[in-house]
């Protein structure tokens, strides 16, 4: 009788054990599956300020005949908004007659 005791209570450590390892695994995987998600999710952001940074600037070409020396300029008067504290923008005017380099990374 303490025999059958003894092996019950080996499977049920044994599942338990297992249980334990499947919970860790999963908590592994989605952990790195939110990592991937967030990376993803600044680069599209980070792409979507660029595109609106541009936006504003053709807009501002189209309407004014050149395209803006700074980007303040395009942030006074054509309403274009930058979180300057989740992204480090860079816009460089070549010329008033080139479209602008702009660079936008997550800070």
């Amino acid at each position: 009788m303490i025999h059958g005791k003894t092996a019950h209570m080996q499977r049920r450590r044994t599942r338990r054990v297992v249980a334990i390892i499947v919970a860790v695994v999963l908590a592994v995987l989605l952990w790195f599956t939110w990592d991937t998600v967030n990376i993803e999710t600044e680069a599209q952001s980070a792409a979507s300020v660029r595109t609106a940074v541009l936006d504003a600037a053709m807009q501002c070409a189209a309407v004014e005949g050149a395209y803006p020396a700074r980007l303040s300029y395009l942030e006074e008067h054509y309403a274009l908004i930058v979180n300057h504290e989740d992204y480090a923008v860079t816009y460089e005017a070549f010329a008033s007659n080139v479209p602008p380099s702009v660079v936008v990374v997550p800070r």
